[in-house]
C-alpha cells in the first residue's frame, strides 16, 4: 500500500492541465459495446478506475488499440458472452464501481447481462434500484442471486416505455439511455439526469445514429434504432479536478492557471468558490487563480450563515464538497456544509480536526466549519485516505499545513487523479510517493 509524504506550508506557482473527466469516461467507454464498428475516444484519463474498465472490456472480447497516451480505439465486434460466467469476470467487475455501466449496452445489444455487486468508494449506500427499475420497464427480467449477484435478461428486443425515475441518477439515466437507443419504439425518461457528462454520452450516441431529443433537460425522448455505427469522441476536462485545483490554490496561497477548462460546462462550481471569497479570473478558456493571503466566506443578505450543499445538476456536484469543506477551514467566517447524497462522505473531518481545523460534525450529512482565516496553519499528521474525493481534500490540507504529513492508502486518490503527485510537484509541491 503506497503513501504520500508531504512537506506543506509553501505556495505553488504555474500552469496545470486538467485530466479527462473520470465520470464521463466510465459511461463513454461502456457505450462502445453498443456497436460492432470502431469507436475512437480521446482525452481518456490515465487513472486506476478507468484503466481497470478498459481491461475489463478487453477481457470481454473488445478489441482495444492505444493510439496515444490519452486516445484509444475500440471495436466490440466479437464480445465473449461466456466470459461473464467466469470467476475472473466476477472478480474484475466486483472490484470496480464503473462496471455497472455495461448493463444497459449488453442488455440492448445481446439481450442479457450479469454483474456482481460493484465495489468502489465506501461513502454510504449507493442503491442500484434506478438502474434495474428502468431496464425492467424496457423489458429486462431481473434475477437476484444471493445478496451480491445480479442477472438480467430479455425475451427478444427491449421495448420503449414511459418512465418517471425515482431519482435523477446520472449512472442510472446513462444505463437506461444506452438500453433505450436500440429498443423498439419510443422511450420517455422523465426526471432524467442532465449533467454535462450525460449530455456528452447522448451527443456521442446521436453521432452513432441514435435518435435522442431533450438533451440537457430532465425529459429525454428516445426513438429506438436498429443499429448504431462507429464514431469519434473527445471527453470533457474533469470538473472535479478543476475545482480541486481552485481549492488548492486558495488554501496554499498559490498563483495557479488551470488550462483548457471548458468553462461553460462547470455550472455553479466557479460561483461556489467565489462565495468562499476566492478570486477567479477567466482568461479565454483558462481559469487564473491569484495568490490570496485571505479569503472571506459570504453570508446571506440577512447576515445568516452560508450553507453550501450538493444537488443534482445544475446544482453543485457532491464530489466537490470534501474539497470545499477543507478550503473553508482557512477562510474567514463560518459555513455549513450539507452533504445530502452520501451519509459517510463527511467522516474524514476527524483528520482535519487533528490537524487543527475547527469543525463541528453535526450529523452524518452536515458539518459546520469555523474558518481560521490563515491566522493559524494546520499542522501535519499521519492519516489515511478513505475515498477518492476525501483523499485529494486531505492532500490539499497537507500541502497547506505546517510540517510533514503522511497520507496512507493513496491508491484511493490514484483511482480518480492522474499522476497527481508528479503534476503538483511540477508546481513546486513537495510530495514523495513511499
Amino acid at each position: 500500500m503506497a503513501s504520500f509524504e508531504v512537506i506543506g506550508g509553501k505556495p505553488l506557482k504555474g500552469e496545470i492541465v486538467p485530466q479527462g473527466a473520470k465520470n464521463e469516461a466510465l459511461q463513454i467507454l461502456c457505450a462502445v459495446l453498443l456497436t460492432d464498428e470502431q469507436v475512437t475516444i480521446s482525452n481518456i484519463p490515465d487513472i486506476r478506475d478507468v484503466n481497470k474498465l478498459i481491461e475489463l472490456l478487453r477481457d470481454m472480447g473488445v478489441k482495444v488499440g492505444k493510439l496515444s497516451n490519452d486516445t484509444y480505439r475500440f471495436q466490440a465486434d466479437d464480445v465473449h458472452l461466456d466470459y461473464l460466467d467466469t470467476p475472473e469476470f466476477v472478480a474484475q467487475a466486483g472490484a470496480l464501481r464503473g462496471s455497472v455501466m455495461i448493463l444497459g449496452p449488453m442488455l440492448a445489444r445481446f439481450g442479457k447481462c450479469q454483474l456482481p455487486k460493484p465495489g468502489g468508494d465506501k461513502i454510504g449506500r449507493r442503491p442500484m434500484d434506478t438502474h434495474f427499475l428502468g431496464l425492467e420497464k424496457l423489458g429486462g427480467k431481473l434475477t437476484l442471486e444471493g445478496n451480491d449477484f445480479y442477472r438480467i435478461n430479455t425475451e427478444g428486443k427491449l421495448r420503449g416505455a414511459y418512465m418517471l425515475l425515482d431519482e435523477a441518477s446520472v449512472t442510472g439515466t446513462a444505463n437506461i439511455v444506452m438500453g433505450a437507443v436500440l429498443a423498439e419504439g419510443t422511450t420517455t425518461i422523465y426526471n432524467a439526469a442532465c449533467e454535462p457528462y450525460l449530455q456528452q454520452l447522448c451527443k456521442m450516441l446521436v453521432r452513432m445514429g441514435a435518435k435522442i431529443n431533450g438533451i440537457g433537460s430532465n425529459l429525454l425522448t428516445i426513438e429506438g434504432v436498429e443499429r448504431l455505427g462507429g464514431t469519434e469522441h473527445r471527453m470533457l476536462p474533469d470538473m472535479i479536478e478543476i475545482g480541486s485545483f481552485i481549492g488548492l490554490a486558495a488554501m496554499t496561497g498559490s498563483e495557479i492557471t488551470i488550462k483548457d477548462c471548458q468553462i461553460p460546462e462547470l455550472g455553479l462550481i466557479p460561483d461556489t468558490f467565489r462565495k468562499l471569497g476566492i478570486q477567479l479570473e477567466f482568461r479565454g478558456d483558462d481559469i487564473y487563480v491569484p495568490a490570496q493571503d485571505h479569503y472571506e466566506i459570504a453570508t446571506y443578505l440577512d447576515g445568516s450563515i452560508l450553507t453550501i450543499s450538493d444537488h443534482t445538476w445544475p446544482g453543485l456536484t457532491p464530489d466537490l464538497l470534501s474539497v470545499i469543506l477543507v478550503v473553508a477551514t482557512q477562510a474567514k467566517g463560518t459555513v455549513l456544509i450539507h452533504q445530502k447524497m452520501f451519509e459517510s462522505r463527511l467522516f474524514f473531518v476527524d483528520k482535519l480536526i487533528d490537524m487543527g481545523a475547527q469543525i463541528i460534525l453535526c450529523d452524518p450529512h452536515r458539518a459546520t466549519v469555523i474558518g481560521l482565516d490563515k491566522r493559524t496553519q494546520l499542522h501535519g499528521i499521519t492519516m489515511t485516505s478513505p475515498d477518492i474525493r476525501a483523499g485529494v481534500a486531505l492532500l490539499i490540507a497537507a500541502l497547506s499545513a505546517n510540517g510533514r504529513s503522511v497520507i496512507e492508502n493513496v491508491e484511493q486518490i490514484d483511482r480518480g487523479y492522474q499522476n497527481i503527485d508528479k503534476r503538483l510537484t511540477a508546481l513546486g509541491a513537495q510530495i514523495r510517493r513511499l
